[in-house]
């Protein structure tokens, strides 16, 4: 049987042929220098054409045939085996399919499997390679009749090169297409199952309630199962934690950014903004590991010598160690926002006697604000989204407090809590985990769309 792989490497393959192809051909049309001239295009463009006539069909009947092939299989399987196994119900043989289909990749052995299961995984196989081969068989025939057409095709008047943008310009459209439909999607599915949860605990209840104990008690004499499902502690500890990432984030890597590439000299910037951007490269559960095993038991220290109660796990340790891990994306993300500021800016603020430091307040941030605060924004959201750390240095009790040495929560650290393991989605509890997802979602499509707003009005003033 021709692997699936085989067949897109093969088509990948005569693709780049068809570009060679068509080019030569392109060269051999125009035959000299002169010919060339009168081409409506050049040669590259009729090389791009012919291998896009040879290589989108191809791939968009190998990704449609991958996607339906299992589907048509199982059901001609299903079609043939005896009418006692066709009439069971549907969990029982969705349960002997995917039997069958263990037994095709070799995952259970067929000594175990009876007479029929074996005889339904070899018709299965047989299937597979006759698909297999017709794939194969549709694809090379389809490359060699486009192939054909646009060699035949080519010629002077062709208009190539309108042909290959317009093409380019619908699979970029398509490309965004897909992009807004999978966040349609994302949203939609986050609705459904939020929607769920509202028709069995209040929105109310929900958005400002001040206890949260999402444990629901699976029997009425079951004890320790409070079910509350107010979200304004989990919520507070989300933006207790996220200011005091900012706090340490932003204005150390704003002010290194200013300083990489306003004052420091080429020899300093090649060296220390490569080491800086190595802290966005460690991954989340090293940071983890340094807010719990250092960080947090130097704050228990430092507060135990002050006479203050700080508990072994701290919203403070958690932002502290996660706005180090933030200065990476705001540091770099400003640094190439400010040096996209034009040099003439800078030498017309020279020119009029302003000094350095005047030039970087008044003229270089102004023009690099709407940048800035887009690597702002992405901090914050990288800072909200953050699981790990909080896990490992804030705990998981949701206490509503301001006060940072104390433990709290976040939305991402619920979430994850209370879909891990094997879950009921007609419980509360799992679904809440939706509300907080949707909730979570739209708090910050709203701070998006005030920071728009704010850079816009600024850039109009600013202009």
């Amino acid at each position: 049987m021709i692997s699936p792989y085989m067949i897109f490497a093969a088509i990948l393959l005569l693709t780049s042929g068809a570009y060679v192809i068509g080019r030569k051909r392109a060269f051999a049309v125009a035959g000299d220098r002169a010919g060339l001239m009168q081409m409506h295009s050049r040669p590259t463009y009729y090389g791009l054409l012919t291998a896009m006539w040879c290589g989108i069909p191809a791939l968009v009947i190998f990704s449609a045939w991958s996607v339906f092939e299992s589907g048509i299989i199982t059901q001609l399987v299903i079609a043939g085996m005896p009418d006692s196994i066709r009439d069971l119900p549907p969990d029982r043989l969705n349960l002997i399919v995917n039997d069958i289909k263990n037994l095709v990749s070799g995952n259970i052995v067929s000594a175990e499997m009876n007479q029929t299961l074996r005889a339904a995984a070899d018709h299965y196989r047989q299937l597979q390679a006759i698909s297999s081969a017709a794939l194969t068989v549709v694809v090379l025939a389809l490359i060699m009749i486009a192939t054909t057409m646009i060699m035949r095709a080519i010629s002077p008047s062709l208009r190539a090169r309108n042909q290959v943008e317009t093409i380019i310009k619908w699979i970029l459209i398509a490309c965004s297409t897909i992009a807004i439909f999978t966040t349609i999607g994302i949203l939609l599915s986050v609705l459904f199952e939020a929607i769920r949860f509202f028709e069995k605990i209040s929105l109310t209840e929900f958005l400002f309630g001040l206890k949260w104990s999402p444990q629901m008690a699976i029997r009425e004499d079951q004890v320790g199962s409070s079910g509350a499902f107010g979200a304004i502690p989990v919520f507070a500890g989300t933006l207790m934690i996220s200011a005091i990432a900012m706090v340490v984030a932003v204005p150390i890597g704003l002010m290194s950014a200013i300083y990489l590439s306003e004052y420091a000299n080429r020899r300093f910037r090649a060296i220390a903004k490569p080491l800086m951007e190595i802290l966005a490269g460690i991954p989340t559960v090293v940071y983890g590991f340094f807010a719990a095993l250092t960080v947090a038991p130097m704050i228990r220290d430092t507060g135990l010598g002050l006479g203050l109660d700080v508990s072994s796990e701290s919203a403070l340790a958690a932002g502290l160690v996660m706005g180090i891990m933030i200065i990476p994306f705001v540091s770099s993300l400003s640094d190439d926002v400010i040096n996209a500021v034009p040099q003439a800016m800078r030498d017309g603020a020279y020119g009029l006697g302003a000094t350095q430091s005047e030039t970087v307040k008044q003229v270089v941030l102004p023009a690099a604000l709407p940048g800035i605060v887009g690597g702002v924004l992405l901090a914050v959201s990288r800072a909200i989204g953050e699981t790990m750390i909080v896990v490992m240095a804030a705990g998981l009790a949701a206490n509503l407090t301001a006060n940072p040495l104390k433990t709290v929560t976040t939305v991402t650290v619920q979430i994850v809590t209370l879909l891990v393991g094997d879950q009921e989605f007609d419980s509360p509890k799992t679904l809440a985990a939706f509300a907080l997802g949707l909730v979570l979602f739209i708090a910050t499509l709203i701070l998006n769309v005030i920071a728009l707003h704010v850079v816009r009005k600024y850039r109009e003033q600013y202009e």
